[in-house]
């Protein structure tokens, strides 16, 4: 899928509602107000196919430790936009320049249950470039092929005991790595996205 029509089918889906964990978990929406968050989705141009850039966070993160997630944080007030969040967030974390990004849209936005309002934003990257993972946070970088993201077989449902009640979340179990959570919701919402006829 080219990155025409990817921004293509993300502008037909720019009025859908948002989306997060209290859906698919049956926990209760939480409670606003929400910490306004954005997180970089970059598709890989790379050959044979396209890839999708995630992290792996270090051990020792007071949030989220050890978890995957796409590069993003919180939103300061000196960004102008959550695209502008997603690249500076992305550059701070993985050391990806913006200039081998192509804004392509947004997905819907996600609301996780601690609180986080986050902005998914498309991006089209454009090797060859040179990552450098921010120690502090990043414990690795990598890619996952779009195709596998895209496969409706491989969102499978997990579920967890959470604050005395169950829980259930997306869950893509790719090679060794367990993506789950908000980042698992949001690569579904993305499939679904570029899949739905």
């Amino acid at each position: 899928m080219t990155p025409d029509a990817i921004a293509a089918r993300l502008a037909q889906h720019a009025a859908s509602p948002g989306e997060g964990d209290h859906l698919l978990s049956g926990l209760p929406r939480p409670e606003p107000p929400l910490k306004p968050a954005a997180v970089l989705v970059g598709i890989v141009a790379r050959v044979p196919e396209p890839t999708v850039i995630l992290t792996q966070r270090t051990a020792h993160l007071a949030d989220h430790a050890g978890q995957i997630s796409f590069p993003g944080g919180r939103i300061e007030q000196d960004d102008q936009s959550p695209e502008a969040a997603a690249l500076r967030e992305a550059a701070e974390e993985i050391g990806l320049a913006a200039g081998h990004a192509r804004l392509l849209g947004r997905l819907p936005v996600w609301e996780t249950t601690t609180g986080y309002h986050v902005t998914p934003v498309v991006a089209a990257l454009t090797p060859p470039f040179d990552l450098t993972p921010d120690p502090h946070e990043v414990a690795e970088i990598f890619e996952i092929p779009l195709s596998f993201v895209l496969d409706a077989a491989n969102h499978q449902l997990g579920s967890r005991l959470w604050q005395g009640r169950q829980r259930q979340f997306y869950v893509l179990p790719f090679q060794d790595r367990y993506i789950w959570g908000a980042t698992a919701g949001m690569l579904v919402t993305l499939a679904r996205v570029l899949t739905r006829p």
